[in-house]
């Protein structure tokens, strides 16, 4: 259903401390106490049902090396300046180019549930990721809707293998704008996110730690890879749930 009459602007809250780095670097990284304000200012609320659905994702088994370490739900949604639209269920592609490990054929996730693809958390972070789409793209290259593919993973470590973050290594999406938000660590070491130019030298790296940590790329510039993360306890419970927002022209 779609979200109409909202306001997507965000009103008057300044996002430098996200674009400059953005058109600078072709990243951005924020920590929890500079992103918390902004997404209130776009309506953050109801965090805590938001993030406790990560505990009700499917596994993915579409798993190239075999694994089950990774469980995911998946959405789509037309952002424009009028509303938030989320589309009929879809399945997930990208190409060998961007993803050589899973790409090349179409993958049907679970669908995220449909209070979360309502829920607030979730609404003020596709309101900021329209406002820096719209922001940071010149008027003539603007489509008058992004496309949005909304991924919610859980990536697992237990006593006898390590949970990987970017199967694939170090990529691109094939899209052109992504937003990294991290819901929760449990019990987990490493999964630390690199940065690296096109011609594939590390230009930065750091660690989503806390709830909200949120890195922000420009997928036309730079590519980016986590390292595995590791149990603490093996004898524990042991992930990394975080949400993956990514934005195209439509």
């Amino acid at each position: 259903m779609p979200e109409t009459g909202l306001d997507l602007s965000g009103g008057a809250i300044s996002l430098d401390c996200i674009e400059k780095p953005l058109a600078q670097e072709g990243f951005a990284f924020l920590q929890a106490a500079s992103m918390d304000p902004i997404l209130q200012g776009f309506g953050l609320a109801d965090w805590d049902q938001f993030a406790a659905s990560w505990n009700d994702l499917g596994c993915d088994r579409y798993m190239a090396d075999g694994g089950r370490y990774r469980r995911r739900r998946y959405a789509t949604f037309s952002l424009s300046d009028q509303e938030i639209l989320r589309k009929p269920h879809q399945p997930h592609y990208q190409s060998r180019d961007y993803n050589t490990l899973n790409g090349g054929i179409e993958r049907w996730f679970q669908p995220v549930l449909p209070e979360i693809g309502r829920n607030p958390a979730l609404i003020s972070i596709l309101k900021l990721m329209h406002r820096l789409a719209v922001d940071m793209t010149p008027a003539k290259q603007r489509p008058s809707a992004w496309h949005a593919e909304i991924h919610q993973f859980r990536i697992e470590a237990s006593k006898d293998a390590a949970g990987q973050p970017t199967p694939e290594g170090l990529h691109r999406d094939g899209v052109d704008w992504v937003c990294v938000v991290m819901i929760r660590r449990e019990n987990i070491a490493r999964g630390e996110t690199s940065i690296h130019d096109l011609n594939r030298q590390r230009v930065g790296g750091f660690t989503l730690t806390n709830p909200l940590d949120t890195a922000f790329v420009n997928d036309s510039r730079v590519y980016h890879g986590v390292t595995p993360v590791q149990a603490v306890n093996p004898a524990l419970p042991a992930y990394r749930d975080v949400l993956v927002v990514t934005l195209r022209h439509e």
